[in-house]
């Protein structure tokens, strides 16, 4: 099992789950992070930093947000790997809570 970022991420993207991640196994989009699976060790440590509460075990993901399992997985290969916290972006607090902002990703 890995874990998975989830929507409530998109426009968010607080930083703060990459640095306690023994494996590096976040990758950086414009608005959104990805969990690599085959990198992720299920270790835990990254759930309970996530302001946005985005982070999940992919056996709890929601039943409406089941794309966000293959979604991490293939925007993983596609985006850099990220190591340090960053600043989140100055709107992020706003949109913190929104639902439904898939249709905001940028790949």
């Amino acid at each position: 099992m890995a874990f998975v970022v989830l929507d409530n991420c998109i426009k968010c993207k607080y930083t703060d789950c990459v640095a306690v991640c023994p494996v590096d196994a976040f990758f950086e989009g414009p608005n959104f992070l990805a969990i690599d699976p085959a990198i992720c060790i299920d270790c835990a440590l990254c759930e309970p930093e996530c302001s946005a509460n985005a982070i999940v075990q992919e056996e709890k993901v929601p039943a409406a947000q089941q794309g966000f399992i293959q979604l991490n997985a293939e925007l993983a290969q596609l985006w850099p790997n990220i190591r340090e916290v960053k600043a989140a972006p100055t709107d992020a607090d706003k949109w913190n809570g929104i639902p439904d902002k898939l249709a905001y990703l940028e790949t």
